[in-house]
Parts: C-alpha cells; sequence; structure tokens
C-alpha cells in the first residue's frame, strides 16, 4: 500500500521542533506531520496536522518543499512518499497536545540530535545538508535482501 505522507522542519537559534511519542508509540523523537487526507493538498494537510498534533498555526503558503523521501517500511509492508516542508515562520506555543501519541514537545540541536531521533529522519535531515531533494530508506541493497528472504523477487530493476 501506498501512503502519501507530510512532515514539518522548523528550526529557530540552531534548533529543531520535535514531538517526543509515547512510551507505547516508542518512545522516539519524531517531526510533526501525518498523512494526507485524499481531499486534501499536502502543504494544507500539513497546516492540519501542525495544529492537531502541536497546536502551532503555519500557513500553507509559508510552507516550502525541502525533500522527497521514498520509504519502505518492510516489516509493516508500507510504502511510504513523504514530503518535508520547511516552515518560514510559525505562530503559538508548540506543545503536544495528542497525548495518546506524544508525551511533550523538545527543541534539540541540529547539530547534536539523540539517538532516539529515527534512523529515517536522520536519513532525511543529512541529505537536506547535502542539498539533495530526493532520497530512498532504506537502502535498495536493503529492500533488496528483505525481500529475498521470503523467497519473492523485488517488483523494481534487478539490473541496478
Amino acid at each position: 500500500m501506498l501512503i502519501f505522507a507530510v512532515r514539518l522542519i522548523i528550526e529557530e537559534e540552531g534548533k529543531m521542533l520535535f514531538l517526543r511519542q509515547t512510551k507505547q508509540n516508542g518512545g522516539r523523537y519524531s517531526l510533526i506531520g501525518g498523512n494526507v487526507e485524499e481531499n486534501e493538498f499536502a502543504r494544507e494537510a500539513l497546516a492540519r496536522e501542525a495544529h492537531e498534533e502541536a497546536g502551532i498555526h503555519v500557513e500553507p503558503h509559508d510552507l516550502h518543499l525541502v525533500h522527497v523521501l521514498h520509504r519502505h517500511k518492510l516489516k509493516k509492508d508500507e510504502t511510504l512518499l513523504v514530503l518535508y516542508f520547511r516552515a518560514g515562520r510559525f505562530h503559538g506555543e508548540p506543545a503536544a497536545l495528542e497525548p495518546k501519541k506524544f508525551k511533550d514537545v523538545r527543541w534539540l540541536s541540529v547539530n547534536n540530535l539523540p539517538v532516539e531521533v529515527s534512523k529515517a529522519t536522520l536519513h532525511v535531515l543529512q541529505g537536506i545538508r547535502r542539498g539533495e531533494i530526493y532520497s530512498e530508506f532504506p537502502a535498495r541493497s536493503k529492500v533488496l535482501a528483505f525481500w529475498e528472504q521470503f523467497g519473492e523477487r523485488w517488483a523494481g530493476f534487478s539490473d541496478f
């Protein structure tokens, strides 16, 4: 199944805004965001998610696309296309408004992100620093190895 999702990058004074997941949701730090609903555009969905998850207001026209991630969640058999947007500005005091999903918000130093930030998020942030607009995660070789263990053939090109 293909999932279309969006994530929000907000930076201030060398720190980036993250939501801390509850323990039952993994306990990791994640960016604000979620899935794009059928009758939404991506930036509208992200403005909605920012308000629902963190109580902040962002204007869709102030969101600038900085990265596209094509991701395979192998154990869940999900494929995601995730658009990452940087907010030029926001209004409101960030707070964790979905207590079943998030326990708090944190401003984390962009130069010293903790191990609780997911590998996929770190992958994207490193790609953005290198000026890459598109990336894939995990590496293609890992996706191939995963499917081969079940005797299934990867639907993509196998010659690359």
